[in-house]
Formats: structure tokens, C-alpha cells, sequence
């Protein structure tokens, strides 16, 4: 199948499946072997039901009253106890508050959470796992809200919304973007709302699919924008008139992190050719240039690193059959405690470090660019004419002010829990809330990025305007697709707003490196 159709085993999927049905709409489909897989696990949880000891999640309370004991349907005064107990989860635990979560993020969660069920470890008939490729490829995304979720039991409040719009209740989105009843919608997809039997309704629940789904598109993210911090900073070195000689093959390789060699390897790429590089051994006594130029490698490198690190988590999460109890291979239903967040937590907020740091490091290479006393000759502010025009000096202040929250992100959710469920659940993993504060985090490091490549174009052109040297092939590429997608070049004080959000755009859809990459071939 192509991208814009997924067929999910019993064995997993993979991140860039994940990221084409939350950003791309890819329809779902489920394998002969996972509903083979689900059918065989449905036998195991119809026999324990049947008999009289209790069993967590198919015939008893949940959390701290799991030590009640729910009748079946056939025992004396319990008909009927074991399906309203099902179909209770999901309302009472439907309790989010605050904003509407972003459609993607709805998507990913419950694409994340139809992998699990198609895995056969929850005990679900196949009939609910179809429900729920139904809703997907339907356009449907239920109404998720942005609290409610301690990341541990996974994201119960989250994953509750998603059962509602199942069971025909509650309210979703339809592909218009439109908010209307779960019932109408249903209905006009021909979708028959499910009816909840033993197990069921915790099976929807219990999975840490919000925080993976969040996780594995800010890394998608984040392996571009750590591409565009490469390109920027090369652009930024370029108009100091820097020396490229620091990214020599041979001096990364007496420091052997595949991050910093990618990032060398990439602004080497990106200067070759240049005519500006390393003029300022003819005009100043510079030995060396500043830190923020120097090390661009090394800093951009270790958070290449660290993306790396959560890359790899992120597939062992998506590797995982997340629900407690889970049905084994053998037939034994266990419980267990593999909904804990911390794994998915901990990189999330690793993350949030280096998008703070690298968005820093870009920070001091811009406002290097507009100071006149460490810029090498460009004016003050980047001005055309100083003193009447102020030039990029407010652009500078903008910038600094999301690095400055970008730190205040950077601070990590996963270290607080506040215990819940009457002490059962006594320590959570807050990885919803690592996630939410993550995608702020890349959101705002694309536009701090966006605000150096504004900064370093203007420059280049007024260096080439001054000194007659030509800078790259790839640096005049980059700048005339900026220039082609309507942000425009130096010259008088203007609006400067619409400039920077067309910077950033350029930034974020990519056009940045497609245009590197259109001179110079495939970047890292």
C-alpha cells in the first residue's frame, strides 16, 4: 500500500506511517494477520470471563476500586453490570478540560492506539478495531482536550474522548473542520456506534498513544529544523566573514559524535564556493571567530545526537503493546505496569533542551550580525540608512523573547507527579504534559530560526554590495527562493512583521532545505 493507505499488522508500524495518517490524511486499513491476531485474543478474555474468579479490567473495578468484583450478565442480580461498567470508564474518564488538542494530535493518538489493539495483547473484537479505522479514514477526529492527562494509566482523559465518539457520543470534528454531535457523524458514514463488552472500554484507554504520537512528529519536525539551523548558521558565518577551516573532516574526527560530523559536513556543503569566507584575516587580526559561530557544529551536533536518542525510543514505543492487563501469548491476561510514561517523558523532555539551546546559539549569531562593533563592516541593525531606519533591531528583540521562553520550556514535566486514583496510582509520569510543552518548543524554534536566516540574507546582500565577493552557490540559492516566496531584501524601515512570518514559513514547510538541497544535493 502507499502512503496514503497503512495497513497495520500485528506487529507494529512505523514513525513515517504514524506522521502520513496524523499530518496526511493516509486512510487505514488492518491485516488479515491482525484481525486473525484479535480474534485469538478475544477467545482468551470470553473463557476467563466466564468464570467465576475475578480478573482486572474484565471483571472488576479499575484503579483503586479494582477490589470490587462485577458479576457476569448470567449471575443473579448482574445483568447487564459488566457492559455498564465498560461503557462507565469511558464517560467518567472523558473529564478533559481547556482547549481543543490540534486535529494531528488526534489522529496520531488513536492511529497509536488501533496499532496496539491490531497487536491481539487487549482483547477487543475485531469489530472495535474496524470502528476505529472507520473513524479515522472517515476524517473524523473526536474532541480532545488539553488536560487531563498524567501520562500514567497512559493518557486516560485523552484516549476516553476518542472511546465517547466510538460509543456515538460526545462531540468530534468532521473532515470540514466542523464540531458536531458524535452521533450525527456516525451516522452519516454509515459507522454503527460500538457497544462496549468485558475489557473493552479499558482497552481504548490505557496506552501512552497521546505522548508517542506527539513525540514522533516533533521529531520529524526537528530532523528538518536542525537541517534549516545548519543551513542558517552557515548563511550567519558566511556574512561575518568567517573561516570555514573549523569544519574540516579531520578536526570533527578527533571528536567522534555523528551529530557534529553531520552538522560540519552539511555548512561545509553549504560554503562551498563562497567568496566571503575567511576575508577577515585581510581586514581584521581575527585568529578565531566567537563561539557561536565557531561551535556551531558541535552544539547543533549534540542535539542531532539527542534527537537520535528519542528517535530510537519512539520505535521501541512503537515496537510495544501498551494496555494493562495485556492477553500473552499463552492465554494468560496479567497485569502490569507498561503504561508508565517515563520512557516517552524523559525524551520528550530531553528535546526541549536542545531546541532552547540551539535556538540560543542562533539568537547570539544574529544579534552578532546587527551589532556594528563585532559585525566586520555591516552596518548598524542591518540598516539601510542607521539612525533613521532601526533596520532589524526589533526583529532581534522578537527573537530574544521566544529564546527566552524556549528556556522556560526546557524545564522538564517528567520529574513532577502528583499521585491519583486514592493513592493506587501514586506516581505518573506527566508525558502528556512533556509533549504539549514540545510542540510550543519546535513551533518556537522555527521562528527563531526563521529570524537568523532574515538576518543573515540581508546581510549577505549588503556584504556582496560592498565588497564585490560573491557568497556560495548554495547561499545565492537559498536566497533567491526567500526572495522568490515574497519576502523581500534590504531597504528602507517597512512593515516588518509579514516579512517574518514569511521567513518562517520558508522555515517550516521546508523550502528552506529543498533549496540548499536543489544546489548542493541531499543534506542531513
Amino acid at each position: 500500500m502507499g502512503m496514503h493507505s497503512v495497513e497495520l499488522g500485528a506487529s507494529g508500524t512505523t514513525p513515517r506511517q504514524v506522521v502520513a495518517v496524523a499530518r496526511e490524511g493516509a486512510e487505514v486499513a488492518l491485516s488479515s494477520e491482525a484481525l486473525a491476531a484479535l480474534r485469538r485474543a478475544r477467545g482468551f478474555v470470553d473463557e476467563l470471563a466466564a468464570k467465576p474468579e475475578p480478573v482486572y479490567g474484565v471483571s472488576t473495578g479499575f484503579g483503586a476500586l479494582a477490589v470490587r468484583h462485577i458479576p457476569g450478565d448470567d449471575a443473579e442480580g448482574g445483568e447487564g453490570l459488566r457492559t455498564r461498567l465498560q461503557r462507565n470508564i469511558v464517560r467518567s474518564h472523558a473529564a478533559g478540560m481547556g482547549p481543543r488538542v490540534e486535529r494531528e494530535v488526534v489522529r496520531a493518538l488513536m492511529f497509536l492506539r488501533l496499532k496496539t489493539l491490531a497487536s491481539g495483547h487487549t482483547g477487543v473484537r475485531p469489530e472495535i478495531a474496524e470502528a476505529m479505522a472507520k473513524l479515522l479514514n472517515a476524517g473524523i477526529a473526536p474532541v480532545v482536550h488539553e488536560y487531563g492527562s498524567l501520562g500514567c494509566s497512559g493518557d486516560l482523559a485523552p484516549l476516553s474522548h476518542c472511546a465517547l465518539v466510538l460509543m456515538g457520543e460526545g462531540e468530534a470534528e468532521d473532515a470540514a473542520g466542523t464540531v458536531r454531535p458524535a452521533a450525527e457523524l456516525l451516522a452519516e458514514h454509515g459507522i454503527a456506534p460500538v457497544e462496549l463488552r468485558e475489557k473493552e472500554g479499558l482497552a481504548l484507554l490505557n496506552g501512552t498513544d497521546g505522548m508517542l504520537g506527539m513525540l514522533l512528529m516533533a521529531c520529524d519536525d526537528l530532523a528538518r529544523l536542525l537541517t534549516s539551523a545548519d543551513i542558517a548558521a552557515a548563511l550567519s558565518l558566511e556574512a561575518l566573514l568567517g573561516t570555514d577551516r573549523v569544519l574540516a573532516p579531520e578536526l570533527h574526527a578527533l571528536r567522534p559524535h555523528p551529530g557534529q560530523a553531520a552538522s560540519a559536513a552539511n555548512m561545509r556543503k553549504i560554503l562551498h564556493g563562497s567568496g566571503l569566507t575567511g576575508q577577515h584575516h585581510h581586514d581584521a587580526p581575527r585568529v578565531q571567530d566567537a563561539y557561536s559561530v565557531r561551535c556551531a557544529p558541535q552544539v547543533a551536533g549534540a542535539a542531532r545526537d539527542t534527537l537520535a536518542h528519542a528517535v530510537l525510543v519512539a520505535e521501541r514505543e512503537l515496537a510495544a503493546a501498551v494496555d494493562n492487563p495485556v492477553v500473552l501469548d499463552d492465554g494468560r491476561v496479567e497485569s502490569n505496569g507498561n503504561f508508565h510514561g517515563a520512557p516517552v517523558a524523559y525524551v520528550l523532555d530531553f528535546l526541549a533542551v536542545p531546541a532552547a539551546d540551539l535556538a540560543s546559539i542562533a539568537e547570539r549569531r544574529t544579534d552578532r550580525l546587527l551589532d556594528k562593533n563585532r559585525s566586520h563592516g555591516l552596518p548598524p541593525f542591518l540598516a539601510r540608512d542607521a539612525g533613521v531606519d532601526s533596520g532589524l533591531m526589533i526583529a532581534q528583540y522578537t527573537q530574544a523573547a521566544m529564546v527566552s521562553e524556549l528556556k522556560r520550556l526546557a524545564v522538564p514535566a517528567s520529574v513532577d507527579s502528583v499521585p491519583s486514583s486514592a493513592m493506587q496510582e501514586d506516581h505518573v509520569s506527566m508525558g502528556w504534559s512533556a509533549a504539549r510543552k514540545l510542540r510550543t518548543a519546535v513551533d518556537t524554534l522555527s521562528r527563531v530560526l526563521a529570524v537568523e536566516l532574515y538576518a543573515a540574507t540581508r546581510a549577505l546582500e549588503l556584504r556582496t554590495e560592498t565588497t564585490g565577493s560573491s557568497p556560495s552557490p548554495a547561499s545565492r540559492a537559498v536566497l533567491h527562493a526567500l526572495r522568490e516566496s515574497g519576502v523581500p531584501g534590504p531597504g528602507e524601515d517597512r512593515f516588518l512583521a509579514p516579512d517574518l512570518e514569511g521567513a518562517e514559513r520558508f522555515v517550516r514547510t521546508g523550502a528552506l532545505v529543498a533549496a540548499a538541497e536543489e544546489a548542493v544535493g541531499e543534506l542531513a
